[in-house]
């Protein structure tokens, strides 16, 4: 799996110093899913040593490392955490071997029955595989468990194991279920790999979009609103705003036609979807207009997705083979009913702004309008300068239930992003389970700075959505016959990618993305009507600067506009006023020296225009 590379000169927001220690997935090392599968056994012995009213619930991997929930009658504090440390490097240290057993259902039943652990036994309940495994440390601790493990417990390194951190969790992610106490680790091969994790996460704590995102003053959000509801401030909703701009005008070019949809609708046209059927828990609830209306599921929802909303608008008149392509764009705000432990800043919420359109298209132009979106998304990444990413084919899973459509109409969609990619060249994996429930995707998993994955970019084909509507077209001799859907979203969500744009260039956004693009600093109040107006000659060319009429000295001038990460500023002494000029400083390059007026205002124009630093 190759992943595409960034370009050498698009790489300013990266890490300073490259990273020389390679930190694997869970789920690309066999040798570390071992490793943390036996360390969260090792933790949870630990944990039942030392507090013997905790129950253990779950203890799976995740791709840095490990969990597992407890329900514990005290909540667990750092002293806490440390003692369970302790007392795991000790039971590491008596070597004791992994043993793996095979017993029947009923066998399981009894045993849990003896150590009274009801959790235990509403695992066993799901479990359909038989016979039932369980690991054991050597004679004194077990766990239903599939494995992998490691031998012994001497082949995990103490000096490589780390407790983190301690969150609530309810059982089964339901809030009216017990809540739990979650013991988040991390365990790796070697204790380099973990002091390179450690450097890792504090790089991310100073990246933390929530934390630059208050210090930027982009957005905020209110208790008295709700959790994962941003409020943006006149500068984030500048940011919204530039990004948005800039997809419409890609897109303009590319023959898109915006609209406008409701953020409500009647629950019956998501029935037709089927995204009631399949996802009714994840989205608010209904609104029924009385007791009879709400027993019959017949009333108002709000928005999770926008594709009913402009099937509507295509269907609304019979539409003849000439029309077609018909590409509809909106930056159509949605609402998802995420459980609150699972919300995170900017990356998760509730409400979210989707750069969402929808092609219908015959299927004669099915592969060319894929490519086309292709290429949109593969110019956006890289204006971006997101160019590490790998492309996942995103196909459904035959032996889940949670697809709707006949094989033919899958077969055929994910035959169509198969031959898209092999046209282009692009290298990529598959997903199987990844596909949403309508149809495939080819989503676009981007690499930030921080060698972490997000999915971004994504575009779908889809044969059944437009089977449910019933939608049609006028084909050239006259006949009825179905389009075919392609679901395409360059962004994802403005949400998210402002998140992850404020990570991955750590507040120091690019000069065309800059809420505030130039800061005048006079060096006192004689130079102040010569800087207003050179100012107002920037803003009248579409540069957004601003002067600092504070009065203070020029030194706190120059560390107030670095701490807010205004990409250019320009000092305005008695020497540049008299020979028309500016002393230019940038984040990017540095001093560049006193330029003329007329020649920086050329310059942050092309540079602006281009999507480039000065």
């Amino acid at each position: 799996m190759v992943q595409q590379q960034m370009s050498p000169n698009s790489s300013s927001h990266q890490l300073e110093q490259p990273e020389k220690i390679y930190l694997p997935r869970t789920s690309e090392s066999e040798t570390l899913k071992k490793i943390r599968h036996t360390a969260s056994h090792v933790m949870a012995m630990a944990v039942q040593k030392l507090f013997p009213k905790a129950q253990v619930t779950i203890g799976p991997w995740i791709e840095n490392g490990f969990y597992y929930d407890f329900d514990n009658p005290e909540p667990f504090t750092d002293k806490d955490l440390k003692a369970i440390y302790k007392e795991m490097v000790k039971i590491i240290n008596r070597k004791l071997p992994v043993i793996r057993e095979e017993v029947s259902r009923e066998e399981a039943e009894q045993r849990i029955k003896k150590i009274n652990e009801p959790y235990k036994l509403e695992i066993l309940s799901d479990i359909k595989e038989e016979p039932i495994t369980m690991y054991h440390l050597g004679d004194e601790w077990w766990d239903l468990c599939a494995g992998p493990h490691v031998e012994n417990t001497s082949e995990l390194n103490p000096k490589a194991i780390d407790l983190e951190s301690v969150a609530g969790a309810y059982w089964r992610g339901d809030e009216t279920k017990a809540q739990l106490q979650r013991i988040y680790a991390t365990a790796w091969e070697t204790p380099e790999q973990l002091a390179e994790y450690k450097r890792r996460k504090e790089e991310a704590l100073r990246r933390d979009h929530r934390k630059l995102g208050k210090e930027l003053g982009l957005f905020i959000f209110s208790d008295q609103v709700g959790p994962g509801l941003p409020l943006w401030t006149p500068k984030g909703t500048l940011l919204r705003s530039l990004l948005e701009d800039f997809l419409k005008q890609e897109q303009i070019k590319r023959g898109y036609q915006q609209v406008v949809t409701p953020h409500i609708s009647r629950v019956d046209l998501f029935k037709t979807s089927g995204h009631w059927q399949k996802y009714k828990e994840d989205l608010f609830p209904m609104m029924a207009e009385d007791e009879e209306a709400a027993a019959h599921e017949q009333g108002f929802v709000l928005k999770a997705m926008n594709c009913p909303f402009h099937i509507q608008i295509y269907k609304s008149e019979l539409r003849s083979y000439r029309e077609l392509p018909m590409r509809l764009a909106e930056f159509g705000t949605v609402y998802r009913y995420e459980q609150s432990g699972e919300l995170g800043g900017l990356t998760r919420v509730r409400g979210f702004t989707q750069d969402d359109a929808h092609l219908f298209v015959t299927p004669e132009q099915l592969d060319s309008e894929f490519l086309n979106v292709v290429d949109l998304i593969l110019s956006v990444i890289k204006i971006l300068q997101l160019g590490n990413f790998k492309a996942r084919l995103s196909f459904r899973d035959p032996k889940s239930d949670k697809y709707i459509g006949s094989d033919e109409a899958w077969n055929k969609a994910e035959n169509a992003i198969r031959r898209a990619v092999e046209t282009l060249g692009m290298d990529h994996f598959e997903g199987i389970g990844e596909a949403a429930f309508y149809g495939p995707k080819l989503d676009f998993i981007v690499r930030d700075a921080l060698d972490r994955e997000w999915q971004l970019g994504t575009v779908q084909v889809d044969y059944n959505l437009p089977e449910r509507f019933e939608l049609e077209y006028v084909a050239e001799d006259g006949s009825r016959k179905r389009p075919v859907m392609i679901h395409r979203a360059p962004f994802g969500s403005l949400e998210r990618l402002i998140g992850i744009l404020i990570e991955e260039y750590a507040g120091d956004f690019p000069l065309w993305l800059a809420p505030v693009q130039a800061r005048l600093l006079p060096v006192g109040e004689v130079q102040l009507d010569y800087t207003k107006d050179v100012a107002a000659k920037m803003r009248a060319i579409g540069i957004r600067a601003e002067v600092d009429t504070s009065g203070d000295r020029l030194g706190k001038l120059i560390r107030n506009a670095e701490k807010e990460k205004i990409p250019v500023m320009a000092v305005v002494g008695a020497k540049e006023v008299e020979t028309n000029t500016l002393s230019i400083r940038t984040r990017t390059s540095g001093e560049l020296g006193s330029i003329p007026v007329a020649e920086i205002l050329d310059k942050m124009k092309t540079a602006i225009a281009n999507y480039d630093n000065l």
